[in-house]
């Protein structure tokens, strides 16, 4: 694969910000593991509300979206898939809980790979588990759907199973000869499938469950606990950016993977940010949790957002607290019932 072929990799180089950020991210692997040995308990929820916000976001992406409230229900099978939208919900936590549960038996190769878009359509059968038929392309739309321009080309159908094969295999060569850091390796190639474009539907789902694995493979957990999907559709723009910028001159082996890789980092950066500071609230009580939630809000926040930050705090809890820090003179309310929205700092 162009990404991973040994010639692009030694042609790499680095700047020191890029060094730094990748040091970074090892040293918030170390830290993760440290948390992880101390509160195992306190971070049941998390991993709960990762799997939910994983599932939601992944699929809202591609424009897949259930009612609110079912999504959850979904995780949790409190409830069945009734539509076509909630089927591939349902598929989508089913993949995301088998990498979770089996990822040190998963490795990297096409039957993986198959294995993965089928659980997204298992729920539809005879949709999922096979590479497309006919040639696809990436392209831009208006609101409307219709097409601007095509923004890439992928591999051709019928050069599709050979080049799946070879970025198996080339990924595979590359971490037993340490031709690059792993941080590097693994970016590459999800963004090497991203380009093979393999299946005709559920190509972004399935790159970001291949993200969660590679990540696992190497011990980055921090998948586990905060959503990365999540991450990425709050930044979903600087992530399509980012996708095609790198992706020109991809079939020509002469493409900037900086762009992608910068992402792709960055991605890791706030989740590890995220962790922490949700390990630090767990830490305290529970109103020492919402208390420090609420410091960290820069602008107007309602109870749901204090709910997200405070993993296993009741929103009586939560409404408990902030009505004692608006007595007390450090918050206030603008708004009443479900839309009334909360600001730090006196009236």
């Amino acid at each position: 694969m162009p990404s991973l072929q040994p010639s692009y990799l030694t042609s790499l180089r680095f700047d020191t910000s890029e060094l730094s950020t990748i040091r970074r991210i090892g040293e918030a692997r170390g830290r993760q593991d440290l948390f992880v040995r101390q509160f195992p308990e306190q971070l049941d929820t998390l991993r709960t509300n990762a799997i939910v916000e994983s599932t939601e976001s992944s699929n809202r992406i591609e424009g897949v979206v259930a009612a609110p409230g079912r999504v959850a229900d979904l995780v949790v099978r409190r409830a069945e898939p009734r539509t076509r939208s909630e089927q591939e919900i349902a598929g989508y936590r089913d993949a995301l809980q088998l990498i979770h549960e089996s990822h040190a038996d998963m490795r990297l190769a096409q039957n993986i790979v198959l294995q993965l878009h089928h659980m997204l359509y298992r729920y539809q059968p005879g949709t999922g588990g096979r590479w497309k038929s006919a040639d696809n392309q990436i392209v831009e739309r208006e609101a409307d759907g219709t097409v601007v321009r095509v923004r890439f080309n992928p591999t051709p159908a019928v050069a599709t199973p050979q080049a799946m094969a070879d970025l198996s295999t080339h990924y595979h060569d590359a971490i037993a000869g340490s031709l690059a850091d792993p941080l590097v390796l693994l970016p590459l190639a999800v963004l090497d499938f991203l380009c093979i474009h393999p299946f005709t539907d559920g190509n972004g789902r399935v790159g970001r469950l291949l993200s969660l694995l590679l990540l696992y493979h190497f011990d980055y957990q921090v998948g586990r606990y905060v959503s990365l999907e999540r991450l990425i559709e709050e930044s979903r723009e600087t992530y399509y950016e980012a996708l095609a910028r790198s992706s020109r001159a991809w079939h020509e082996h002469t493409h900037d993977a900086h762009p992608w890789l910068n992402y792709f980092w960055g991605v890791l950066i706030r989740a590890s940010g995220e962790f922490e500071a949700r390990v630090e609230s767990l830490k305290g009580s529970k109103t020492e949790q919402v208390q420090a939630a609420v410091a960290r809000r820069l602008g107007p926040f309602g109870i749901a957002d204090l709910e997200h930050d405070c993993p296993g705090v009741s929103r009586d809890m939560v409404r408990h607290v902030l009505r004692q820090m608006r007595a007390e003179g450090r918050v206030q309310v603008e708004g009443h019932g479900r839309g009334a929205k909360w600001r730090a700092g006196s009236a």
